[in-house]
């Protein structure tokens, strides 16, 4: 029995980085969303600096505005995301990918939030943008941890993968 136990607590000492990150994420996220139901809800949009401007949208669909009207199955694959985020976090990793997970974990959290308390059906919210260069995408703080903690964990792997044996004779 203590042997489960002393299991159970080294596992959750290992997840405890990566939620303190998905944590900040999380809150951060829904803060500034928070704020943007505010101060922007008039529908005008604020210059920043720059081609930066806070500009309040709603998206019903996945990044970068695709498929729209497809809420609930993209929050359903979201759910199946953040649960196998967590299984993989029981194993051990390296520091920059404890970050990358937690950061993914905090992005993924912060939408599907929207998708259940901002709706109108079951999973079918519409997430809060509200970060425009008026050049890409309008976008909010959970995308930004998807998207780095993505880019985190692909350049850990690609520091990490193997060389083939070509690579190590040196030809």
């Amino acid at each position: 029995m203590s042997e489960t136990l002393g299991r159970a607590a080294t596992g959750l000492r290992s997840l405890r980085p990566s939620l303190i990150v998905a944590s900040a994420v999380l809150l951060v996220d829904q803060v500034t969303k928070w704020w943007a139901l505010v101060a922007l809800g008039d529908g005008e949009p604020v210059h920043v600096i720059w081609t930066l401007q806070w500009n309040l949208a709603f998206n019903s669909g996945m990044a970068f505005g695709r498929a729209q009207g497809f809420g609930p199955l993209i929050a359903v694959v979201a759910t199946v995301v953040v649960v196998a985020l967590l299984i993989s976090l029981r194993r051990e990793g390296d520091r920059a990918s404890t970050i990358g997970v937690g950061l993914i974990l905090g992005g993924a959290l912060g939408n599907l939030v929207d998708r259940f308390f901002r709706a109108d059906g079951f999973l079918d919210g519409s997430v809060v943008d509200f970060i425009d260069f008026q050049w890409f995408p309008i976008f909010n703080v959970a995308d930004m941890g998807i998207n780095i903690g993505g880019a985190i964990l692909v350049i850990g792997y690609l520091r990490a993968a193997p060389r083939t044996s070509d690579e190590s004779d040196g030809n």
